[in-house]
Protein backbone atom coordinates (compact mmCIF):
# COMPACT_ATOMS: atom_id res chain seq x y z
CA UNK A 1 0.00 0.00 0.00
CA UNK A 2 0.99 3.37 -0.49
CA UNK A 3 1.46 5.53 2.20
CA UNK A 4 0.75 9.22 1.85
CA UNK A 5 2.93 11.47 3.59
CA UNK A 6 0.88 14.31 4.80
CA UNK A 7 3.24 15.70 7.01
CA UNK A 8 6.34 15.51 4.79
CA UNK A 9 4.05 18.04 2.51
CA UNK A 10 3.85 20.08 5.22
CA UNK A 11 7.30 20.92 6.10
CA UNK A 12 7.59 21.63 2.54
CA UNK A 13 5.06 23.62 2.42
CA UNK A 14 7.19 25.47 5.22
CA UNK A 15 10.78 25.74 4.09
CA UNK A 16 8.65 26.96 0.60
CA UNK A 17 7.09 29.34 2.54
CA UNK A 18 10.28 30.54 3.77
CA UNK A 19 11.52 30.76 0.25
CA UNK A 20 9.12 33.00 -1.09
CA UNK A 21 9.18 35.42 1.98
CA UNK A 22 12.79 35.92 1.71
CA UNK A 23 12.50 36.51 -2.06
CA UNK A 24 9.88 38.80 -2.00
CA UNK A 25 12.50 40.84 -0.10
CA UNK A 26 14.76 41.36 -2.65
CA UNK A 27 14.89 42.76 -6.26
CA UNK A 28 14.36 40.24 -8.99
CA UNK A 29 17.55 38.27 -9.85
CA UNK A 30 18.82 39.30 -6.29
CA UNK A 31 19.76 37.00 -3.98
CA UNK A 32 18.51 37.03 -0.36
CA UNK A 33 21.46 38.23 1.97
CA UNK A 34 21.89 35.44 4.73
CA UNK A 35 21.28 37.80 7.96
CA UNK A 36 21.94 36.19 11.16
CA UNK A 37 20.57 38.08 14.46
CA UNK A 38 22.25 38.08 17.71
CA UNK A 39 20.41 37.64 21.11
CA UNK A 40 22.34 37.64 24.17
CA UNK A 41 21.25 35.53 27.00
CA UNK A 42 24.35 35.54 28.90
CA UNK A 43 27.95 36.42 29.26
CA UNK A 44 29.01 33.58 27.00
CA UNK A 45 25.52 32.40 25.96
CA UNK A 46 24.11 33.60 22.76
CA UNK A 47 21.00 32.64 20.44
CA UNK A 48 21.41 33.38 16.44
CA UNK A 49 18.15 33.62 14.57
CA UNK A 50 16.93 33.53 11.16
CA UNK A 51 17.47 30.83 8.43
CA UNK A 52 16.02 28.15 10.07
CA UNK A 53 15.64 27.14 13.60
CA UNK A 54 17.03 29.55 16.65
CA UNK A 55 21.15 27.60 17.24
CA UNK A 56 22.44 28.49 20.51
CA UNK A 57 26.04 29.50 20.98
CA UNK A 58 27.99 28.18 24.15
CA UNK A 59 30.94 29.90 24.62
CA UNK A 60 33.21 27.52 26.69
CA UNK A 61 36.98 27.63 28.26
CA UNK A 62 38.45 25.93 25.54
CA UNK A 63 36.12 25.97 22.62
CA UNK A 64 32.48 26.45 21.44
CA UNK A 65 29.94 24.29 21.75
CA UNK A 66 26.87 24.98 18.82
CA UNK A 67 23.06 23.81 19.31
CA UNK A 68 21.74 23.31 15.58
CA UNK A 69 22.80 25.01 12.03
CA UNK A 70 19.99 26.22 10.19
CA UNK A 71 19.23 25.56 6.70
CA UNK A 72 21.21 24.69 3.91
CA UNK A 73 23.97 27.60 2.50
CA UNK A 74 23.37 28.97 6.42
CA UNK A 75 26.84 27.14 7.88
CA UNK A 76 28.66 30.05 6.70
CA UNK A 77 26.80 33.04 8.08
CA UNK A 78 27.01 31.28 11.43
CA UNK A 79 30.60 30.58 11.46
CA UNK A 80 31.15 34.73 10.61
CA UNK A 81 29.03 35.85 12.80
CA UNK A 82 30.54 33.55 15.73
CA UNK A 83 33.48 35.01 14.90
CA UNK A 84 32.24 38.32 16.31
CA UNK A 85 31.30 36.56 19.01
CA UNK A 86 34.88 35.05 20.30
CA UNK A 87 37.96 33.80 18.10
CA UNK A 88 37.60 30.54 20.29
CA UNK A 89 37.59 27.06 18.08
CA UNK A 90 34.28 25.26 17.39
CA UNK A 91 34.91 22.15 18.86
CA UNK A 92 30.80 20.31 18.71
CA UNK A 93 27.69 20.57 17.26
CA UNK A 94 24.41 19.64 19.10
CA UNK A 95 21.82 18.63 16.46
CA UNK A 96 18.22 18.74 18.78
CA UNK A 97 16.47 16.71 16.04
CA UNK A 98 17.02 15.55 12.17
CA UNK A 99 15.02 18.13 10.43
CA UNK A 100 16.92 20.37 7.62
CA UNK A 101 16.37 23.94 8.71
CA UNK A 102 18.28 22.70 12.15
CA UNK A 103 20.79 20.26 10.29
CA UNK A 104 22.25 21.25 6.79
CA UNK A 105 24.50 24.12 8.18
CA UNK A 106 26.76 20.99 9.74
CA UNK A 107 28.03 20.31 6.34
CA UNK A 108 29.61 23.71 6.75
CA UNK A 109 31.60 23.75 9.26
CA UNK A 110 35.01 22.00 10.36
CA UNK A 111 35.49 18.53 9.68
CA UNK A 112 36.86 18.07 12.74
CA UNK A 113 34.15 19.28 14.83
CA UNK A 114 32.49 16.63 16.84
CA UNK A 115 28.32 16.17 16.20
CA UNK A 116 26.72 15.01 18.69
CA UNK A 117 23.25 13.67 18.85
CA UNK A 118 20.29 11.19 20.65
CA UNK A 119 20.55 7.88 19.18
CA UNK A 120 17.55 8.53 16.91
CA UNK A 121 18.16 11.25 15.61
CA UNK A 122 21.35 9.68 14.12
CA UNK A 123 19.38 6.95 12.29
CA UNK A 124 17.29 9.47 11.28
CA UNK A 125 19.52 11.72 9.77
CA UNK A 126 21.05 8.59 7.91
CA UNK A 127 17.77 8.31 5.80
CA UNK A 128 17.51 11.85 5.36
CA UNK A 129 16.74 12.82 1.29
CA UNK A 130 17.14 16.19 -0.35
CA UNK A 131 18.55 19.45 0.22
CA UNK A 132 15.99 19.69 3.14
CA UNK A 133 15.51 16.08 4.04
CA UNK A 134 12.76 15.84 1.48
CA UNK A 135 11.16 13.87 -1.18
CA UNK A 136 8.26 14.75 -3.18
CA UNK A 137 5.52 12.20 -3.68
CA UNK A 138 6.52 10.30 -6.39
CA UNK A 139 10.05 11.34 -6.68
CA UNK A 140 13.10 8.87 -6.66
CA UNK A 141 14.89 9.91 -2.79
CA UNK A 142 17.65 12.65 -3.63
CA UNK A 143 20.79 12.84 -2.18
CA UNK A 144 20.86 14.36 1.67
CA UNK A 145 22.73 17.26 2.14
CA UNK A 146 25.29 14.84 3.93
CA UNK A 147 25.26 12.33 1.23
CA UNK A 148 26.08 15.52 -1.05
CA UNK A 149 29.25 16.15 1.05
CA UNK A 150 30.73 12.82 1.44
CA UNK A 151 29.18 11.96 4.85
CA UNK A 152 30.30 15.39 6.12
CA UNK A 153 28.37 16.92 9.13
CA UNK A 154 26.76 13.48 10.15
CA UNK A 155 26.52 12.64 13.88
CA UNK A 156 30.18 11.07 15.14
CA UNK A 157 28.75 10.36 18.59
CA UNK A 158 24.96 9.57 20.25
CA UNK A 159 23.43 9.12 23.51
CA UNK A 160 20.26 7.25 24.68
CA UNK A 161 18.60 8.78 27.59
CA UNK A 162 21.53 11.13 29.07
CA UNK A 163 24.59 12.56 28.45
CA UNK A 164 26.92 14.82 30.32
CA UNK A 165 29.73 16.60 28.32
CA UNK A 166 32.49 18.78 30.56
CA UNK A 167 32.01 19.86 33.78
CA UNK A 168 32.16 22.76 35.48
CA UNK A 169 30.98 25.73 34.19
CA UNK A 170 31.54 24.45 30.67
CA UNK A 171 29.10 21.53 31.51
CA UNK A 172 26.06 20.36 28.98
CA UNK A 173 23.87 18.00 29.45
CA UNK A 174 22.00 16.25 26.95
CA UNK A 175 18.32 14.11 27.73
CA UNK A 176 16.03 12.55 25.79
CA UNK A 177 12.22 12.34 27.62
CA UNK A 178 10.33 10.24 24.70
CA UNK A 179 8.57 10.75 21.23
CA UNK A 180 6.87 13.69 20.36
CA UNK A 181 8.00 16.42 17.42
CA UNK A 182 10.19 13.03 15.96
CA UNK A 183 11.36 10.41 17.87
CA UNK A 184 15.11 11.73 18.55
CA UNK A 185 14.03 15.06 20.39
CA UNK A 186 17.18 15.99 22.13
CA UNK A 187 16.88 18.51 25.51
CA UNK A 188 20.11 20.40 25.84
CA UNK A 189 21.22 21.68 29.87
CA UNK A 190 23.57 24.49 30.28
CA UNK A 191 23.15 24.00 34.03
CA UNK A 192 26.12 26.46 35.27
CA UNK A 193 24.06 28.93 33.17
CA UNK A 194 20.23 27.54 34.65
CA UNK A 195 18.99 27.47 30.32
CA UNK A 196 17.90 24.79 28.04
CA UNK A 197 17.43 24.14 24.63
CA UNK A 198 14.19 22.12 23.72
CA UNK A 199 14.38 22.43 19.47
CA UNK A 200 11.11 21.47 17.87
CA UNK A 201 9.97 19.45 20.25
CA UNK A 202 8.77 23.55 21.90
CA UNK A 203 9.05 25.43 18.83
CA UNK A 204 6.93 28.27 20.37
CA UNK A 205 3.59 28.41 21.66
CA UNK A 206 1.26 26.80 18.77
CA UNK A 207 0.15 22.92 17.85
CA UNK A 208 2.92 21.26 16.75
CA UNK A 209 4.38 19.88 14.02
CA UNK A 210 4.20 16.23 14.41
CA UNK A 211 6.53 14.40 11.90
CA UNK A 212 5.19 10.93 12.45
CA UNK A 213 7.69 9.62 9.39
CA UNK A 214 10.81 10.03 12.17
CA UNK A 215 9.07 9.25 14.74
CA UNK A 216 7.21 11.98 15.64
CA UNK A 217 3.74 11.03 18.08
CA UNK A 218 0.58 13.13 18.73
CA UNK A 219 -0.41 10.86 21.71
CA UNK A 220 2.90 10.96 23.17
CA UNK A 221 4.37 14.25 22.87
CA UNK A 222 2.42 15.63 26.22
CA UNK A 223 3.70 13.45 28.60
CA UNK A 224 7.13 13.96 26.86
CA UNK A 225 7.08 17.56 27.65
CA UNK A 226 5.73 16.72 30.63
CA UNK A 227 8.55 14.62 31.72
CA UNK A 228 10.85 17.40 30.53
CA UNK A 229 9.34 19.87 32.77
CA UNK A 230 9.82 17.22 35.83
CA UNK A 231 13.21 16.49 34.76
CA UNK A 232 14.53 20.20 33.77
CA UNK A 233 12.30 22.55 36.56
CA UNK A 234 14.99 22.56 39.40
CA UNK A 235 17.42 22.82 36.92
CA UNK A 236 16.44 25.65 34.43
CA UNK A 237 14.90 28.86 34.31
CA UNK A 238 14.47 29.40 30.98
CA UNK A 239 14.08 27.61 27.42
CA UNK A 240 15.52 28.12 23.90
CA UNK A 241 13.00 27.36 21.64
CA UNK A 242 13.02 25.88 18.15
CA UNK A 243 11.42 28.78 16.09
CA UNK A 244 10.04 31.52 18.91
CA UNK A 245 11.33 33.83 21.79
CA UNK A 246 12.78 32.08 25.34
CA UNK A 247 9.89 30.70 27.40
CA UNK A 248 9.80 29.99 31.23
CA UNK A 249 9.36 26.28 32.85
CA UNK A 250 5.80 27.57 33.61
CA UNK A 251 5.34 28.45 29.88
CA UNK A 252 6.61 24.38 29.58
CA UNK A 253 4.40 23.03 31.88
CA UNK A 254 1.30 25.03 30.17
CA UNK A 255 2.33 23.61 27.04
CA UNK A 256 2.40 20.35 28.08
CA UNK A 257 -1.24 20.31 29.17
CA UNK A 258 -2.05 22.40 25.82
CA UNK A 259 -0.74 19.03 24.35
CA UNK A 260 -2.87 17.03 26.16
CA UNK A 261 -5.50 18.31 26.46
CA UNK A 262 -5.73 18.67 22.31
CA UNK A 263 -4.68 14.74 22.32
CA UNK A 264 -7.96 13.91 24.79
CA UNK A 265 -10.06 16.50 21.99
CA UNK A 266 -8.59 14.35 19.22
CA UNK A 267 -9.04 11.15 20.74
CA UNK A 268 -12.60 11.81 22.08
CA UNK A 269 -13.57 12.74 18.15
CA UNK A 270 -12.47 9.26 17.11
CA UNK A 271 -14.58 7.91 19.47
CA UNK A 272 -17.48 9.48 18.58
CA UNK A 273 -17.26 8.42 14.77
CA UNK A 274 -16.35 11.52 13.12
CA UNK A 275 -13.73 11.79 10.81
CA UNK A 276 -10.54 13.78 11.14
CA UNK A 277 -11.63 16.33 8.74
CA UNK A 278 -14.57 16.96 10.78
CA UNK A 279 -12.83 16.59 14.08
CA UNK A 280 -10.61 19.57 12.80
CA UNK A 281 -13.18 22.10 11.91
CA UNK A 282 -14.95 21.47 15.20
CA UNK A 283 -12.11 22.14 17.44
CA UNK A 284 -10.99 25.63 18.63
CA UNK A 285 -8.35 26.61 20.56
CA UNK A 286 -9.06 27.30 23.98
CA UNK A 287 -9.22 30.59 25.08
CA UNK A 288 -7.24 30.00 27.93
CA UNK A 289 -4.27 29.42 25.88
CA UNK A 290 -3.38 33.41 25.43
CA UNK A 291 -0.62 34.36 23.03
CA UNK A 292 -0.82 31.16 21.36
CA UNK A 293 -0.61 30.93 17.39
CA UNK A 294 -3.60 30.04 15.58
CA UNK A 295 -3.77 26.59 14.41
CA UNK A 296 -3.10 26.79 10.48
CA UNK A 297 -5.63 24.35 9.53
CA UNK A 298 -3.35 22.02 7.26
CA UNK A 299 -1.37 21.16 10.08
CA UNK A 300 -4.42 21.33 12.50
CA UNK A 301 -5.53 18.50 10.00
CA UNK A 302 -2.49 16.42 9.70
CA UNK A 303 -2.10 16.61 13.82
CA UNK A 304 -5.58 15.23 14.21
CA UNK A 305 -5.12 12.24 11.10
CA UNK A 306 -1.59 11.70 12.73
CA UNK A 307 -3.46 10.84 16.29
CA UNK A 308 -6.21 9.10 15.13
CA UNK A 309 -3.70 6.80 13.28
CA UNK A 310 -2.37 6.47 16.55
CA UNK A 311 -5.47 5.21 18.72
CA UNK A 312 -6.52 2.12 18.05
Amino acid sequence: MKRINVLTGLVAVGVLSYAVSQAAQQPAGAAAPKVVEVEKLKDNLFVLKGGGGNTAVFVQAAGITVVDTKNPGWGAPILAKIKELSDKPITTIINTHTHGDHVSGNVEFPATVDVVVQENTAANMKKMAGAYGLTQPGAAPAPSIFDQNGGRGMAKRTFKDHMTLGKGADQIDLYYFGRGHTNGDAWVLFPSLRVAHAGDIFSGKNLPLLDSNNGGSGVEIGNTLAKAHSGLSKSADTIITGHSTQMTMNDLQEYAQFNREFLAAAQEAKKAGKTPEDAAKAWTQPAKYTGYAAAAPARLLANMQVIYAETK
